[in-house]
Order: C-alpha cells, then sequence, then structure tokens
C-alpha cells in the first residue's frame, strides 16, 4: 500500500488503483480529526455514537482532502442492495454497495472490521464500493457487484480493477460459531484455530466472476493488530468508522 499525508490526514491507495489516472480514491486511517475517545480521530460515522458536529467535520476533511468533492454515502445494514448513482438525487434505500459512472464525486464505505473493496472499470469508466462484511462475503455481494456493473454499465469483469482494503485478517478473523453463521462451501478457508481468511474468500469471489488475478491487489492490513491506524470493532467495541473512497475525476 502506499502511504500518503495531506491536510493533516493520513490515507493509504492501492498501488493498481493509484496508477489510474482518472480516478481518486484513499482508505483513510484514524489519524488526525475532531473526534475524542472512544472514536478519537477520523471517525465519519453518525451511528458510532459521536458527535454529530464531529462526525460532520470530518466528513469535511476528508472532502478538502479529495479536492472539495462531495462524498455520496448509504446506509450500510450488512445485506447485499447494490446502489446505482445515477444522479443526484438523496439515496433513500439501504445498500452495502454502490457503483455509478459520473464523476465528481466519492463513493463512501464506512468500515471498522469489514472490508472495503474499491473497483474501477477504466473501459466503461465505471467505479464501485463494497462494504463485505463476513454476512457480504457469505451472500458474495462482490458478485452481485459485479454483475451489476456488467448488466446496467457495459462493464466486463476482465477489465476491472480491484483493491481489498483494511479489515479483519486471517490473524484475528475468529468463528467459534463457524457451524452456525458461516456455510460449509466457506470451511476451507478456515484455519485450526477457527481463524478464516476473508481476503481470499473476497479474492476467490473476484476471480471467479472473471476479473484478473493480477489485476486485484490486497492490503494485508489487518484492522485489529493496527488500531493505531485503523478503528476495529473487533479490538475496541466501542469505536469508530474509517473511510474508504473511490471516485471518477
Amino acid at each position: 500500500m502506499i502511504s500518503k499525508q495531506k491536510n493533516s490526514l493520513t490515507f493509504f491507495q492501492f498501488p493498481n488503483l493509484a496508477e489510474c489516472a482518472d480516478i481518486q480514491h484513499g482508505i483513510f486511517t484514524r489519524k488526525g480529526g475532531r473526534s475524542k475517545a472512544p472514536f478519537h480521530g477520523l471517525n465519519v460515522s453518525f451511528s458510532a455514537g459521536d458527535a454529530d458536529t464531529a462526525v460532520r467535520q470530518n466528513r469535511s476533511l476528508i472532502s478538502q482532502c479529495m479536492g472539495e468533492t462531495p462524498l455520496v454515502f448509504v446506509r450500510q445494514v450488512h445485506g447485499t442492495d447494490v446502489a446505482r448513482i445515477r444522479d443526484d438525487a438523496p439515496l433513500s434505500q439501504p445498500a452495502d454497495a454502490m457503483i455509478t459512472d459520473m464523476p465528481g464525486r466519492c463513493l463512501v464505505i464506512q468500515v471498522a472490521d469489514c472490508q472495503a473493496l474499491l473497483m474501477y472499470d477504466p473501459v466503461r469508466r465505471v467505479v464501485a464500493n463494497v462494504h463485505s462484511g463476513w454476512r457480504g462475503s457469505i451472500h458474495n455481494i462482490i458478485g452481485k457487484t459485479l454483475r451489476v456493473m456488467k448488466a446496467e454499465f457495459g462493464c466486463a469483469p476482465r477489465d476491472v480493477i480491484a483493491g481489498i482494503g483494511p479489515s479483519l485478517g486471517p490473524c484475528c478473523a475468529e468463528f467459534i460459531h463457524f457451524q452456525k453463521e458461516i456455510p460449509e462451501i466457506f470451511w476451507k478457508y478456515k484455519d485450526p484455530a477457527d481463524h478464516f481468511d476473508f481476503w481470499a474468500i473476497s479474492r476467490d469471489q473476484l476471480v471467479s466472476e472473471g476479473v484478473p488475478g493480477s489485476n486485484i491487489h490486497t492490503s494485508g492490513l489487518c484492522a485489529k493488530c493496527r488500531t493505531d491506524l485503523f478503528f476495529s470493532y473487533r479490538g475496541e467495541k466501542n469505536t469508530g468508522r474509517f473511510a474508504a473512497l473511490i471516485g471518477l475525476r
């Protein structure tokens, strides 16, 4: 991952997406921002318990860092609904993935252990951002998003460039009740200590839809191991959410 600093904020970029001049993207750390403990830093969630004023200020700081680009959020519910952003109308429905071919706005996913998965099709000039926690993973929200990109925006998965963001790594993704929670088809991703490799699951889901493995970059950063950089629900419980965003210039 490429580390960047701007306007007192720290964010990471995927090397493969950073080569694309038509987009801007970033995985923002918790460093900087206006929130107080336990949300200390750059919390962007209104639903975590933080002060609304601090959240608004944090979102404004990120927008400024992205050249005053408007930020687009959805109400994430750990489902599989995909929002198509085609105009500036307010989003009324809950969703856990966003797709757009409109320039001049950044699609933002809020996370604190779950994956944010950023995608870009440079041929059709379409970006997507996916919130994939363990529930999203077992219901393959990644595959559904790619199929919507193909059906509604004419994208070919072979052209898609993807980045799997900092999240709960295979070192810390323990599921002691996995037999009730996770379908058996995913048990091959489990180690003897009942830790699951959801990074590998996401990569395989991308590849199974036709995205070349060489087009995928995994951050390799575990949010629970790096609470100095990221919010982690598993590591902290009462905590904020960090922002992962992507947009067309």
